[in-house]
């Protein structure tokens, strides 16, 4: 259990099959509500599990955090692209509950998701952040140590108005400084 800017129990673990609901809950108020994700319509608690396992099968790490029996935010690592030069990088994902938005569950989850990609190999994580706008990811991140790579203008449109893509990344392990 760790403490988090006020919230006396936070416990981490891995995603199970059983937390589908609540992740569905959590990342479908984002795809309706927000524009940290592109999509439009959220998905489905089948097709969030298909994702899960997916996930699962190919020994990405995924991680939840709970405040009691709550399920309160996520974070998961997947391919950053499918062809094989690219497979010692993955993209990070992070969502958190709005109301507790904050207060530091996301970056706990990140911390624990870092730690879990450098475990399994990975050498490179990037961030694709929905909308140049969303400096709380930004600043997230930036306190990770990832740095700005670059924007992609307007590549979205999402609740009436285009939307960039910003993209950092970070160094996992012995990043490059070292072959496979």
């Amino acid at each position: 259990m760790l403490a988090v800017s006020g919230i006396a129990e936070l416990n981490l673990r891995v995603c199970r099959a059983d937390d589908i609901p609540a992740i569905t809950a959590i990342y479908g108020h984002a795809v309706l509500q927000g524009r940290a994700s592109f999509e439009l319509v959220p998905p489905d608690e089948r097709e969030m599990e298909a994702r899960r396992e997916a996930l699962a099968s190919a020994s990405f790490p995924f991680v939840v955090a709970e405040i009691g029996d709550e399920l309160v935010g996520y974070a998961y690592a997947s391919a950053y692209r499918p062809r094989p030069a690219y497979g010692r990088t993955v993209e990070n994902s992070v969502y958190v509950k709005e109301r507790l938005q904050g207060g530091g569950i996301g970056r706990t989850l990140m911390k624990r998701l870092i730690t879990e990609a450098e475990a399994r190999g990975f050498r490179q994580m990037v961030a694709v952040i929905g909308d140049s706008a969303n400096r709380a990811s930004i600043k997230l991140h930036e306190s990770l140590s990832f740095s700005l790579v670059g924007t992609l203008r307007s590549v979205g449109w999402k609740h009436g108005r285009w939307l960039d893509s910003v993209l950092m990344q970070r160094s996992l392990g012995a990043g490059d400084t070292r072959p496979r």
